[in-house]
C-alpha cells in the first residue's frame, strides 16, 4: 500500500493471485511491468471476482458484494425460506454457556459461523451478531 497526496496504490496478494489497484492507469501499468520482470504474470483485466467476492466497477470505485456465497449459506443451513428480519439479533439478547441443549455435532455450527465471519466483509452490519455467536465455538447449544 502506498499513498501519496494525488494517488493510493494498493497490491493485493492472494497465494498466486495478485490484485493492483491505483488511481492512475500508468501506474498500474508500471507495476504490472515492474512485476513481470521477476514473475509471470497474467493481466485478467478489470476485477471481477476475487475469492468470493464480487468486484463491480462503479463511476467513484469499486462495489463489493458476496450475494452467491450468502445465498450459497443460506441453502447449506436449510435457512433459504426463512423470513429476513431488519436485525440480525434481538437487542439485549443474553446468551450463556449452559443455555439450551448441547449441538450433537458442532462441525456445522463452526462452519456456518467461519461462512459468516468471511461475509462481514461486505456486511458489516451482522459483526456483533456474527462476534456474539463466536464466543461460543468451543461448545455451541441450539439456543446460539
Amino acid at each position: 500500500m502506498k499513498f501519496s497526496k494525488t494517488s493510493t496504490l494498493l497490491v493485493l496478494v492472494y497465494v498466486d493471485d495478485i490484485i493492483v489497484s491505483e488511481s492512475y492507469q500508468q501506474e498500474i501499468e508500471k507495476i504490472i511491468q515492474l512485476l513481470n520482470t521477476t514473475f509471470s504474470l497474467k493481466d485478467l483485466g478489470n476485477l471481477s471476482y476475487f475469492l468470493g467476492i464480487k468486484a463491480t466497477l462503479v463511476a467513484d470505485g469499486l462495489l463489493l458484494g458476496q450475494k452467491k456465497c450468502i445465498s450459497d449459506l443460506l441453502i447449506k443451513s436449510k435457512m433459504d425460506n426463512v423470513k429476513p428480519l431488519s436485525t440480525p439479533m434481538i437487542n439485549n439478547l443474553k446468551l450463556n454457556t449452559c443455555d439450551g441443549d448441547p449441538i450433537p455435532n458442532d462441525t456445522e455450527y463452526k462452519i456456518i459461523v467461519g461462512a459468516l465471519q468471511y461475509i462481514t466483509i461486505t456486511r458489516p452490519d451482522i459483526a456483533f451478531s456474527v462476534n456474539k455467536v463466536c464466543q461460543f465455538m468451543q461448545a455451541p447449544h441450539d439456543v446460539h
